[in-house]
C-alpha cells in the first residue's frame, strides 16, 4: 500500500505543479483584486457548488464571516449551499436547474460577487447561477478543473485546476481560495 499512497500524492503534485504557474497567480491576484473592492463597497461574496463543492463552499463562506487567520469583524459571505428549506423548496418548486439561480435573485444586488465551484465546469446549476448573476450586474468568479467546461467562459474571472481527477481540482481550488482569503484578509486588516 506505500506505493499507492506514494503515487496519489505524486498525482496531487503533479496537479499543483501545472496549476500553480505565473498565469494563475494573476487570475489569483485579479479575483483578490475584486473580492477586497467589493467587500470595501459594502457588497457581499455569495457562494455555489455541487457536492464536495457545495461543503467548499460553505468552507470558505465561513473563512469570511468567522475567520480566516486574524481576528477581525466578520465580513459579508453566503453560502448558498446551507439553507436546506430553500434547497429543497427550490428544487421542488422550480427544479434543479434553478437552486442557486433563484436565491441569487432574491439575495444578490449590483457590486456583489458570486463564486462558484464546480469540478467539471458543466454543472446546469452553476451555468445557471452564472447566468443569473451577470443579469444583476454580479461578478463572477470561478474555481474549476479539467478543461474549464462552458464555465471557463461563462464567469468573468476563471481558475482552473490542471487536472482531470476530481479530488486533485477540488484540493487545488481550495487551496487558491485559502490563498485568496489570506490575501484579503491582510489587504483588509493588515
Amino acid at each position: 500500500m506505500k506505493h499507492t499512497f506514494e503515487a496519489i500524492v505524486q498525482g496531487h503534485q503533479e496537479t499543483f505543479q501545472k496549476t500553480f504557474v505565473p498565469a494563475q497567480f494573476e487570475v489569483l491576484d485579479q479575483m483578490a483584486h475584486a473580492v477586497i473592492h467589493a467587500l470595501k463597497a459594502g457588497h457581499k461574496l455569495l457562494l455555489c457548488g455541487n457536492g464536495g463543492s457545495a461543503s467548499d463552499s460553505q468552507h470558505i463562506a465561513a473563512e469570511f464571516v468567522g475567520r480566516f487567520e486574524k481576528n477581525r469583524v466578520s465580513l459579508p459571505a453566503i453560502a448558498l449551499t446551507s439553507d436546506i428549506a430553500a434547497l429543497t423548496a427550490i428544487g421542488n418548486d422550480f427544479g434543479f436547474d434553478k437552486l442557486f439561480s433563484r436565491q441569487i435573485e432574491g439575495l444578490g444586488r449590483r457590486g456583489d460577487i458570486l463564486i462558484v465551484l464546480s469540478t467539471s465546469g458543466r454543472s446546469p446549476n452553476i451555468l445557471e447561477a452564472i447566468t443569473q448573476a451577470k443579469q444583476q450586474g454580479i461578478l463572477t468568479l470561478g474555481f474549476t478543473g479539467k478543461d474549464g467546461g462552458i464555465l471557463k467562459d461563462a464567469v468573468d474571472i476563471c481558475f482552473i485546476a490542471k487536472s482531470n481527477k476530481t479530488a486533485h481540482i477540488q484540493e487545488a481550488c481550495m487551496t487558491a481560495l485559502h490563498a485568496i482569503c489570506e490575501v484579503v484578509e491582510k489587504i483588509l486588516f493588515g
